[in-house]
């Protein structure tokens, strides 16, 4: 693999930087060469948080470009559309697309409809070569009582899907390495339940 490139999407609060650090520490633990890019500042205002991950043999950008994503984690269905300038057939782009929604303040203010899940899902067909979009808050929530470590859930099922080209083990690791120890157990927990969730 000379090198796989990672677009993880979602609004402040979702967990976004934080998927994207288990990433690259896992990334690390598999002794790739990492690199990482975030925007953060809208994060404390619900707003859109993009991170790129990039790892392979040797990588020299952190971001990545134009169509070249080879998968896509949107943690919120209106951000899969925002990704999709990163996603294109010809290089084979997957979606993992949380579909639980979080509507924008400005939805409602302009009286605008939130585009149907069907209809985002049938965009967002358009630039990829395979798309798995399901309610993981829901199953997550019936679950720990509790949507914020969703982020979490969706590597776990990414992983067992075989979407990232990354071990198991490694991603176990990384969580012990990047989650504060207090919440490690839910964690830990939450990871093993998105992965059987995407197991066949």
């Amino acid at each position: 693999m000379r090198e796989f490139n990672i677009v993880v999407i979602g609004v402040g609060g979702q967990g976004i930087i934080t998927s994207m650090q288990v990433i690259a520490q896992a990334a690390l633990n598999q002794g790739y060469d990492v690199k990482t890019s975030e925007l953060h500042g809208l994060a404390q205002r619900g707003g859109s948080v993009p991170c790129h991950i990039r790892f392979g043999k040797k990588v020299y950008s952190p971001l990545v470009m134009e169509g070249e994503a080879h998968l896509i984690i949107a943690l919120e269905p209106m951000e899969a559309l925002r990704a999709c300038y990163f996603a294109s057939k010809e290089n084979g782009t997957k979606f993992l697309i949380n579909t639980y929604r979080i509507t924008p303040l400005s939805i409602p203010i302009l009286k605008l409809n939130y585009p149907k899940i069907e209809e985002i899902n049938d965009t967002v067909r358009k630039f990829a070569s395979k798309v798995i979009a399901f309610n993981a808050s829901r199953i997550v929530k019936i679950e720990t009582n509790s949507i914020i470590p969703t982020n979490v859930f969706m590597l776990g099922f990414a992983v067992a899907k075989n979407m990232i080209p990354l071990k198991k083990e490694c991603f176990v690791q990384s969580i012990d390495q990047m989650i504060p120890k207090r919440f490690l157990e839910l964690n830990h927990r939450v990871f093993e339940l998105g992965y059987k969730a995407g197991l066949p």
